[in-house]
């Protein structure tokens, strides 16, 4: 067990005739294992989901939320009355936005590791049918965590450590975009921090120049981009950020000139540490696109031996097809 559960609240979110009402549990929730096995799994579906905002509390929005959770974390406010406050403001924010949301709002302080954390998410839930003993059908409702959208995470050791850096608040921006990243920062009372994708695509951009700049082979950078791949996914899991020392040391080894010197001489738009977006470090190891009913996806170090392009003639030529995908063209001309 990774995850330990120091205070659970749940409400319940209803929207009936657009608008929203917010039924209130009226107690916190025993935390038992069950309860710590829950958050576990909601933990690492949060970690998980991509495209995250980050993001700080602002002192000119003077938040209900903030400072709550800020009362909060100096004893001076009950973790249930936290939540009896955000629950309002959420109330008030979704009737603004008109988002048709229901479901379980959840608030949960917990530890990872040696962080603390409070977590807001709101969990929709899913009907699910199954067959009983007497072959009748069933149903039953669950929390369906993996699609949650409106969720947000707020590091309360960052909170107190690095207040100004505004990364210490992560949220999912969401199906709607725009819309709900706004949502969630007018609910929060926060103003955007770092931006994980820029930071991300700075990162693949040094990674790639000092490759080049150090002149290893082809088989050297698909090794090395694994490896950074690897690590940057690691970050993802655990919900830490990508620290550029510990990038260094595993593409660096023992070449004269670190990583960690040549980014910095180079002047890249590059944190010391920042979070990671996951679907722009994946481009290091993989190329992928859609677009007019094809999609096409291959590891990078395909490219000029499995996979050839030839961009005079706009073509790829693929050497090796995939034996389901094989099996299928061949059915099909069989049959046609």
């Amino acid at each position: 067990m990774t995850v330990q559960v120091e205070r659970l609240v749940v409400h319940y979110v209803d929207k009936k005739d657009e608008t929203v009402e917010i039924h209130l549990r009226n107690d916190e929730m025993p935390v038992n294992d069950k309860v710590n096995v829950f958050i576990e799994q909601l933990h690492h579906a949060y970690n998980g989901k991509p495209g995250k905002g980050f993001c700080g509390f602002s002192p000119e929005k003077n938040g209900v939320v903030s400072s709550s959770i800020q009362s909060y974390r100096q004893g001076e406010m009950h973790f249930y009355h936290l939540t009896e406050q955000a629950a309002e403001v959420l109330k008030e924010e979704l009737n603004k936005y008109a988002f048709n949301e229901t479901g379980y709002l959840i608030f949960c302080h917990y530890r990872f590791v040696a962080d603390d954390y409070v977590m807001i998410a709101l969990v929709n839930v899913k009907e699910h049918y199954s067959i009983n003993q007497e072959l009748d059908l069933t149903s039953s409702r669950h929390l369906d965590i993996a699609k949650m959208q409106l969720a947000a995470r707020i590091d309360l050791n960052g909170m107190a450590t690095a207040l100004e850096d505004n990364r210490y608040i992560s949220f999912i921006k969401g199906r709607a975009g725009r819309k709900v990243a706004d949502f969630f920062l007018d609910f929060l009372g926060c103003e955007e921090g770092i931006d994980a994708r820029q930071q991300s695509q700075a990162m693949l951009s040094a990674v790639e120049d000092y490759l080049s700049d150090r002149q290893f082979d082809k088989t050297e950078k698909d090794d090395l981009r694994k490896q950074v791949f690897d690590y940057c996914s690691d970050c993802v899991a655990t919900g830490s950020d990508a620290d550029v020392s510990q990038l260094s040391s595993t593409i660096s080894k023992d070449d004269e000139v670190s990583f960690d010197s040549f980014y910095k001489e180079q002047a890249y738009d590059l944190e010391e540490s920042f979070p990671v977006d996951k679907k722009t470090v994946t481009s290091m190891v993989k190329f992928s696109g859609q677009g007019s009913g094809v999609s096409v996806s291959f590891e990078r170090k395909h490219l000029g031996e499995r996979v050839l392009y030839d961009k005079y003639s706009d073509t790829l030529t693929i050497k090796g097809i995939p034996p389901n995908l094989k099996d299928q063209l061949e059915r099909f001309f069989e049959e046609n």
